[in-house]
């Protein structure tokens, strides 16, 4: 087959149902490899190459994503697929019943705070966000069976949650202690206990010229691109104190944690999508 051709619906069935297995076995916690993955396909499509083929697994996580899936680690979403792959990935997802248990315990499985390693080790650069300030495209809803919630389940674990909380609370601690701050390590407060989870942030910590630092944690067991809820308080929050705004995204949290800062107003690093409305009977 001619490179440049469109996939045929035999090629993006293997594709997807190729994908579909890998992510099963790393939700489930089991070893995989990529490349074999890869190389396997191609003796199934006629022509492609290993660069096409992780190409349209970069399809199938942006779609993945799109119906509330983690997608698989290493295959950072790509957009413009055809509108085949949404098709052949509903019709293998639906009663995926494996797949489905996976995903299910892969998020709710309980979280306990590691140790620290080196701060040098956790805090890494924040991903480029492309296209935020275009004009978003009138919303289209796509009405399907096989929407599913694993990502907003995961923002719901409230183990999770607090182990990713607790983690930060150390790791500014001892980014202060370490910058010869000792005084300002002492005062690092995890709010979100202490005085509640309405301030729109969950940790208060401080430069190091003894300023406040206002930080929102976001917690995944998933990958760096893994996209993550805020609320209407955590964006109001980030508004009104920009300056001393932080949203730490702690990603990978059951591996090996890490985390990059989006400082500012959460608008301004982040694309938002309305997911939900408060309805009031007028």
């Amino acid at each position: 087959m001619p490179r440049g051709e469109s996939w045929s619906r035999e090629e993006v069935e293997a594709c997807v149902a190729d994908y579909l297995r890998m992510l099963t076995l790393e939700l489930s916690g089991q070893a995989y490899n990529k490349t074999a993955h890869r190389r396997a396909l191609l003796a199934r499509l006629d022509g492609r190459t290993e660069a096409s083929i992780e190409q349209k697994h970069r399809n199938i996580s942006a779609v993945m994503v799109e119906l509330g899936f983690p997608p698989i680690d290493g295959y950072k979403r790509l957009d413009n697929y055809q509108n085949l792959l949404i098709e052949v990935i509903e019709q293998q997802v639906s009663g995926n019943e494996l797949l489905d248990r996976a995903a299910l315990a892969a998020v709710e499985q309980p979280a306990v705070m590691p140790l620290l390693p080196d701060a040098n080790l956790v805090m890494v650069p924040a991903p480029v966000g492309k296209n935020l300030h275009e004009t978003p495209p009138v919303y289209a809803p796509r009405f399907n069976a096989v929407q599913r919630d694993y990502l907003a389940r995961e923002s719901r674990n409230r183990s999770l949650g607090l182990a990713g909380e607790l983690f930060v609370v150390e790791f500014e601690a001892r980014r202060l202690h370490q910058a010869g701050h000792k005084a300002l390590s002492d005062r690092v407060e995890h709010v979100a206990k202490s005085q509640g989870d309405g301030l729109g942030y969950d940790v208060l910590s401080f430069e190091e010229t003894g300023r406040e630092r206002l930080i929102e944690v976001k917690t995944t067991a998933f990958g760096m691109q893994t996209p993550f809820y805020v609320s209407r308080n955590e964006v109001a929050r980030s508004q009104t104190q920009s300056e001393d705004f932080h949203l730490y995204r702690l990603f990978e949290f059951r591996k090996q944690p890490r985390l990059f800062d989006l400082p500012g107003m959460i608008s301004q690093s982040c694309r938002l999508d309305a997911v939900s409305y408060l309805a009031r009977v007028s």
